[in-house]
């Protein structure tokens, strides 16, 4: 079996003049959301032993709170990540996929809203709400499960979606 996580980065900073888009920083939220979510992962078993993390602070930035519950997941920083594109972040996975079980992406919107819904047009979902929410939007911090029986190459066709954590649904439960 395979898993891939699609995370998108956790609350940030409003872009403003004096400060680019990549240096961008979480904001308190943005803190505790990454926190949250990593909890959830955890708890629920979701536990990736790869990552590939967008190199700006933002992601990485959200990456360090994930990185006290995977201690153990290995963590590489893309450029290519950046602002990517569906195409590109597709490739991304397809080339760190067979060297993990469990992988997790971390990167921004649009790019991995869109990657996620043509993953999950390919091979459908177990969980129809989530689905039709993500079709209207990908809030910060949401991390999206999807899950192969597969156990090869990443082929979207094969790939789930089992469903969504959001970090407003985290806050509600406390």
């Amino acid at each position: 079996m395979k898993r891939l996580i699609l995370l998108r980065h956790a609350k940030t900073e409003l872009w403003n003049e004096g400060v680019s888009d990549r240096d961008r920083k979480l904001v308190a939220r943005g803190h505790k959301d990454a926190q949250a979510i990593g909890n959830e992962l955890k708890a629920r078993g979701w536990v990736p032993d790869a990552a590939l993390v967008s190199s700006a602070r933002r992601t990485r930035e959200t990456w360090r709170h994930l990185q006290e519950f995977f201690p153990a997941c290995e963590a590489k920083l893309s450029d290519t990540l950046y602002l990517a594109s569906v195409p590109t972040i597709l490739d991304q996975v397809t080339l760190a996929a067979p060297k993990s079980s469990t992988l997790m992406v971390i990167g921004h919107n649009p790019g991995m809203q869109e990657a996620a819904l043509s993953i999950l047009r390919e091979a459908g979902t177990n969980d129809e709400i989530a689905a039709r929410k993500l079709g209207e939007k990908l809030p910060t911090g949401t991390a999206v499960l999807f899950e192969s029986e597969e156990d090869e190459a990443f082929t979207p066709v094969h790939f789930k979606m089992m469903g969504w954590i959001r970090p407003k649904s985290l806050r509600a439960q406390i």
